[in-house]
């Protein structure tokens, strides 16, 4: 029985591993095919990372 539910994890596991991979790769095929997409997310990480920089930082 325990060997079963390894093997049932393990390819849940694999499952899984190979939805992202391929939700990843029709991302990458999204931002190529649409280049305001593309700018759009650059901008969005430029303006998250200097949010990020400019934000105080807390005292501990």
């Amino acid at each position: 029985m325990k060997l079963l539910f390894r093997i049932f994890a393990a390819a849940l596991v694999f499952a899984g591993i190979l939805t992202g991979c391929l939700a990843m790769l029709l991302v990458v095929i999204l931002l190529v095919r649409f280049p305001p997409l593309l700018i759009a997310v650059l901008m969005a990480c430029w303006i998250f990372s200097w949010l990020t920089s400019n934000t105080e930082k807390p005292d501990r």
